[in-house]
């Protein structure tokens, strides 16, 4: 099956404007809830790694690690250690993108970003659980002398914070499971005993919908010795989604993964988007297609996919006509339910045996005829062809793959930082909303101005 070419970014709508008063309460608090914080963690969306970046918030914890001893010009070196100042990047949800491309993003990000350390964690995983757990205690055990671990759980709406965390108090608190799991073989306990005690109550309410937590928690304890706790916080959506194409694209990215609140994009916009990105995840074989006939071709076709995917699943209205909309409903409940672990189960497509210079040729002359669109998650998107792999074109190896993929994810890292800092120094860059409030900010300080001139 030759791959697709040539994927156009479909015709998005602009992004809406969704900050609730409790997200602006939050955000000015943090500066002061960071005096007595020691770990930050910054949970992110595993398919949106960087989308999931809130940059309103980068400017506090800069100033933080900054007081804390960290270096301005070098973020690897701390000039003054009086105590733990430690920021983790958890990326959750790591079972729903591909495993391969896990490892070059981690050493990608640490290249490009070594102030940060990066862990792929999923609350069903408890190796991850585990992992970050002993991360943390290890980081209290650093400083005896500090009395506790103050943890802070930080991140975008709906990326999996307080489920993570009552992962961890369940993984964390439970010296009972830990006795009971090193002594099972001695005393032939079950493991269903064992399971029974490490179950524990949920800490926090957790939902499939964006802003159930809408304070600071009270502190959770995660270790008894060292002692840590931990406090959940309010998901915090960026004030403005940004302008033009990429505010568009950074906005129905966050509808998909369910960051911002349902009603506020249209099913048909949410359908023809993810079309295009599992084209681009997978050009030769989409996972889409499992749900059509077999034999089917990849499409880029919105109007086409969903009619096939209506006919297939019985979707019609009177008249015998296909029904579009049900489709497109199906089609982003199907994702978001057990699509993205079929994406999350590809291998990587330039394997010998999956593509071959036939396919990447579907055209002789023709202008792009060894590449097309390939990318890893939803923020990753390059032109991948046999030519880039070193070695043989018919041989693809795992280490040439990952130093490839690195490589690729380096520049797109860079090109977003690059972005993003053009966007904050951009006044432009801000929702008419935000801007009358600038205005008329601007408006009550000179008038305050003018008052005090007046008085002299």
């Amino acid at each position: 099956m030759a791959p697709l070419t040539h994927i156009p970014l479909p015709l998005l709508p602009a992004p809406p404007s969704w900050f609730p008063g409790h997200m602006m309460k939050f955000t000015r608090m943090l500066p002061s809830l960071l005096t007595r914080t020691d770990v930050v963690i910054e949970i992110r969306d595993s398919r949106l790694p960087l989308t999931s970046i809130n940059r309103s918030l980068e400017g506090a914890l800069r100033k933080w690690r900054l007081e804390r001893g960290w270096d301005a010009n070098d973020p690897t070196r701390r000039i003054i250690n009086a105590g733990p100042c430690e920021r983790l990047v958890v990326l959750n949800k790591r079972d729903l993108v591909p495993e391969w491309g896990m490892e070059p993003f981690r050493l990608a990000m640490a290249k490009k970003c070594p102030d940060q350390q990066v862990l792929f964690a999923s609350w069903q995983r408890p190796r991850d659980i585990r992992d970050l757990s002993h991360t943390l205690v290890d980081i209290a055990r650093k400083y005896p002398h500090t009395p506790e671990l103050n943890v802070l759980v930080i991140g975008m709406p709906n990326v999996g914070k307080s489920t993570l965390l009552n992962a961890l108090r369940n993984m964390g608190i439970t010296g009972m499971f830990t006795f009971l799991y090193h002594a099972a073989p001695f005393f032939f306990l079950s493991p269903v005993l064992v399971h029974e005690f490490q179950e524990t109550p949920k800490a926090f309410k957790t939902s499939a919908q964006p802003g159930l937590t809408q304070a600071l928690s009270t502190r959770l304890k995660l270790s008894i010795e060292p002692l840590v706790y931990a406090f959940d916080s309010p998901g915090v959506m960026l004030p403005f989604l940004g302008q033009g194409e990429k505010g568009a694209e950074r906005g129905i990215k966050l509808a998909l993964i369910a960051g911002i609140k349902e009603g506020m994009y249209d099913n048909d916009a949410l359908a023809s988007y993810l079309l295009y990105r599992m084209n681009v995840l997978n050009p030769i074989s989409p996972a889409y297609l499992s749900l059509l006939p077999e034999g089917t071709q990849p499409t880029i076709d919105l109007g086409e996919f969903l009619t096939k995917l209506a006919l297939r699943m019985g979707m019609v209205k009177r008249g015998a006509e296909p029904d579009i909309s049900r489709a497109a409903a199906y089609f982003v409940r199907w994702w978001r339910e057990e699509g993205g672990l079929l994406v999350a189960s590809t291998a990587f497509p330039l394997r010998t045996g999956v593509a071959n210079e036939e396919d990447l040729n579907p055209a002789a002359g023709s202008a792009d005829n060894h590449a097309f669109a390939h990318g890893w998650g939803f923020d990753f998107q390059w032109q991948l062809s046999l030519n880039d792999l070193p070695g043989a074109s018919n041989e693809v190896t795992t280490s040439n793959t990952e130093a490839l993929i690195q490589s690729k994810m380096e520049d797109c890292i860079e090109q977003h930082l690059i972005e993003s800092e053009r966007e904050d120094k951009d006044d432009s860059n801000v929702s008419a909303t935000q801007r009358r409030k600038q205005l008329s900010t601007e408006e009550k300080a000179r008038r305050r101005q003018k008052y005090a001139k007046s008085r002299r």
